[in-house]
């Protein structure tokens, strides 16, 4: 015991273990025996040791500290049994501001091995770990080979290994908390790597050992690998029996057959074992063995009866599946213990027959199939020509036999360069052939180089020739050098400027020299360059868009294009045609653009254009001049009438007024071309009534420069012409010999006329009930559109207003100050 205050260097030469304590009670330093009873890191394992001693001792400090700090004696610690076996006697005691605490270790009972020992002694991996905080109190080497490092808590293992030991995120699983000491041991298996690097397959037994309020973990590992690397195999095996469908049986002399084909199979035993040694070694049936397979399958007999080595192939006539052939292979051996046994495996290898007359049977199709191909195929064995399709000997003038056995250099020209002297390669080859008739004669091939088994382990080198005769086709390529090389003449003669360009890029790849010209620079000076180069930078745009719209089209794109600047402009009329891979094979697309200078055709064309547009121009004015006279004419005619007749003059005299406003307008359209101005109808038409009527009308206009903005088409320049004409008659007859005002207003809307004369409207008066009618109000609305005129007929205190609103398209804007603006 000691008496405070002790000095450190006190402190290390005491033997039994002290710890100084914080006032949290957690270690602040540590003699040498402490730091052996508890490890280098002291504090670390103070406190594992306080985590798995549980409540008692962490009871036991708080109730000590607090007593000796009230200076009444502590409480006696404890017994604190430990993992080796040891008790160690704990004493607490005060040294301000910290505590020191001598723990008096006791040897365990002699009479008991420690439990080191036996941990030591297994070969199994074992571990003994606190269930509820997961410290490692003891494992033995088995345990420690199987994680890196030297982890203190079951998080310091790996994650795979935790989940065997049935450790979850820092506690153990609800099936381990579970169990019940009546229960067995939990088992877990898992598939683990090991730090060597060894795939393992390890079975986990875990209980949970509880004793006064403590919880340990009690883990055994076993590694399964073995097992189930053998387990494996047998499925393996298994699997590749019933796959090949293979029957193997192991025969031991003392104890017979162990194991028979395997179950399923067709050829099973054919006779029972009835006690006879000899009947027994009959793996399949002799009545079913074919008579010429019997003195092979004597031989497999007796190989079975001495235990001898043999593989024997036989046919047998199975009454289900018919013909049949197998394959036995007997092999002895030697079973541990030194006891003799015979394995026997027979194989169905009647697929492997059909399999091969399959083969003769595809091999002949296809001989029968080349022998009808228009490709010459002549195969070359080491001995020279083995064989020769029909187009071969066709192509030849010969039959097979007149070359077989030869090389193919009779076949060719006498040249040491020739394809058929030298080394065959895989690339394809052009030459001259002569056949045996004398021809020569070009081909185009290749050959292909195989490997023929003529026998076991016997493999030869075979050569296979394609030929295809393409004597016309060079004359017909030459003759298309010769159509092509006329026609890069004519096209570099021709008057038409033609190019021809990428498809991807647009640019130019050749053109001829009218095209050059058409550019203005040398030939050499546009090739690569895109569309601006010869269509110029104002068109470039517009010259690629319909490039791209040829190309997407099958048809013939035609636009035409102004090249150049003011007096140097020119038209060229193009048409671009999209070649699509007409060479084939790696051939890039083509865009065809053909051009003609059409400039003088289209000024011809724009003068006839305008030559006709005069003439017509003069034939109108002089039907409108006509029209005009013809109505005054008629109008003359009227008023005569009129005179002579006086009963109908009224009636004669409104027509009139009729006729001579729709002259009116004819007169104003002598000279003028399009839209008339709604001013000059306005002003024709007042001038008009006031002549045939003998009465002055106050008129007056409001607009300003929107006054000339307004114009009448054509097909209503009549109709609203009759129309005012109606309403200012209308106005001067019942204005009782009163002053008549007229005003024509413009907006931006469109025209007002507003006429007023004094006088009063019938009692009752409603513009809708006026029926349609031959003059008056009737013929104003018959003549006037619906949407796009508006009358209206008001009394205003003495006067009465009449408005006329006209809007589009009644009226029209004026193009000539529309164009200007």
């Amino acid at each position: 015991m000691f008496g405070p205050p002790a000095s450190a260097a006190l402190l290390d030469l005491v033997g039994d273990p002290v710890l100084t304590l914080r006032a949290d009670l957690s270690a602040l330093r540590a003699n040498p025996a402490a730091r052996d009873w508890l490890g280098a890191d002291a504090a670390e394992g103070w406190r594992l040791l306080r985590q798995a001693a549980g409540a008692r001792l962490e009871a036991w400090l708080r109730e000590a500290a607090h007593a000796i700090d009230a200076g009444r004696a502590p409480p006696p610690a404890p017994p604190l049994k430990l993992a080796d076996g040891q008790r160690a006697t704990l004493h607490l005691l005060r040294e301000r501001p910290n505590w020191l605490l001598h723990a008096r270790l006791n040897a365990a009972d002699p009479g008991e091995p420690p439990l080191v020992e036996w941990l030591a002694l297994s070969p199994l991996p074992l571990l003994l770990a606190d269930a509820a905080g997961g410290a490692l109190l003891r494992r033995n080497a088995a345990f420690e080979a199987l994680c890196a490092g030297s982890p203190r808590h079951l998080n310091d293992l790996p994650d795979l290994l935790q989940a065997l030991l049935g450790w979850n995120r820092g506690a153990p699983l609800p099936a381990l908390t579970a169990q019940r000491p009546q229960d067995g041991p939990l088992v877990t298996e898992a598939e683990f790597v090991d730090p060597q690097g060894r795939h393992r397959w390890l079975q986990a037994r875990l209980r949970l050992w509880r004793q006064g309020g403590r919880a340990l973990l009690l883990a055994t590992l076993e590694d399964h690998s073995t097992l189930h690397e053998r387990d494996l195999a047998h499925q393996q095996l298994d699997a590749l029996m019933d796959t090949a469908a293979v029957g193997l049986a192991t025969f031991q002399p003392e104890a017979g057959w162990v194991k028979a084909h395997r179950k399923g199979s067709p050829f099973k035993a054919g006779a029972k074992n009835h006690g006879g040694a000899a009947g027994s070694l009959q793996g399949i049936s002799r009545d079913i063995v074919e008579p010429a397979s019997m003195p092979e399958f004597e031989r497999l007999q007796r190989a079975l009866k001495k235990g001898d080595a043999v593989e024997v192939r036989y046919a047998v006539r199975h009454p289900e599946l018919g013909r049949r052939w197998l394959l036995t292979r007997v092999a002895p051996g030697l079973l541990a213990g030194g006891r003799r046994s015979t394995s026997v495996v027979t194989l169905d290898v009647t697929a492997q027959a059909q399999a091969e007359n399959a083969l003769l049977l595809r091999a002949e199709s296809e001989r029968a199939v080349l022998d009808s191909v228009l490709v010459g195929i002549v195969t070359v064995g080491p001995d020279g020509i083995e064989w020769m399709n029909r187009s071969a000997r066709r192509m030849f003038g010969c039959e097979l036999e007149d070359v077989q056995g030869q090389p193919m250099g009779v076949l060719a020209p006498e040249d040491n360069q020739h394809a058929f002297h030298t080394e065959p390669g895989a690339e394809v080859f052009e030459c001259r052939l002569r056949g045996r008739d004398g021809r020569e004669f070009w081909v185009i091939g290749n050959a292909v180089q195989t490997q023929r088994e003529d026998g076991p382990g016997e493999v030869k080198q075979q050569l296979t020739y394609a030929l295809l005769d393409i004597d016309r086709r060079r004359q017909a390529e030459a003759q298309s050098r010769v159509a092509q090389a006329s026609l890069a003449r004519i096209i570099e003669a021709a008057p038409l400027a033609i190019s021809l360009h990428d498809a991807a890029s647009l640019n130019i790849v050749k053109l001829n020299q009218a095209a050059a010209a058409m550019a203005g620079r040398p030939e050499n000076a546009l090739l690569g360059h895109g569309p601006a180069a010869l269509f110029g930078d104002a068109e470039a745009d517009h010259v690629r868009t319909d490039m791209r719209e040829a190309l997407a089209s099958l048809a013939v794109v035609q636009r035409e294009y102004r090249v150049g600047r003011d007096a140097s402009t020119r038209v060229w009329d193009t048409r671009f045609l999209h070649l699509n891979n007409l060479g084939g094979g790696d051939t890039p697309e083509l865009l065809l653009v053909v051009a003609s200078d059409v400039t003088e055709h289209r000024a011809a064309e724009a003068a006839r254009l305008q030559a006709a547009i005069s003439q017509r121009e003069l034939l109108v004015r002089e039907v409108h001049h006509r029209i005009k006279n013809n109505l005054q004419g008629v109008a003359g005619l009227l008023q005569q009438i009129a005179v002579r007749r006086p009963e109908v003059a009224s009636v004669l005299k409104e027509a009139v007024g009729q006729v001579q406003a729709i002259a009116q307008v004819y007169g104003l359209q002598v000279g003028a071309t399009g839209p008339l101005l709604l001013k000059r109808v306005f002003d024709a038409i007042v001038g008009s009534v006031q002549r045939m009527q003998g009465r002055v009308i106050t008129t007056a206009a409001e607009g300003g420069a929107l006054i000339d903005d307004w114009c009448l088409p054509e097909a209503e320049a009549i109709p609203i012409a009759l129309s005012l004409n109606e309403l200012l008659g209308n106005a001067l007859r019942h204005g009782n010999g009163a002053q008549v005002r007229c005003q024509l207003i413009c907006d931006t809307a469109g025209v007002t006329v507003e006429i007023v004369n004094p006088g009063r409207l019938p009692e009752g008066f409603a513009l809708q009930n006026v029926k349609s009618g031959v003059s008056g109000l009737g013929l104003v609305r018959a003549l006037l559109p619906r949407r796009s005129a508006i009358l209206s007929l008001e009394q205003e205190g003495e006067d009465v207003a009449c408005r006329l609103e006209l809007i589009p398209p009644s009226v029209v804007h004026n193009p000539a100050t529309k164009s200007s603006s």
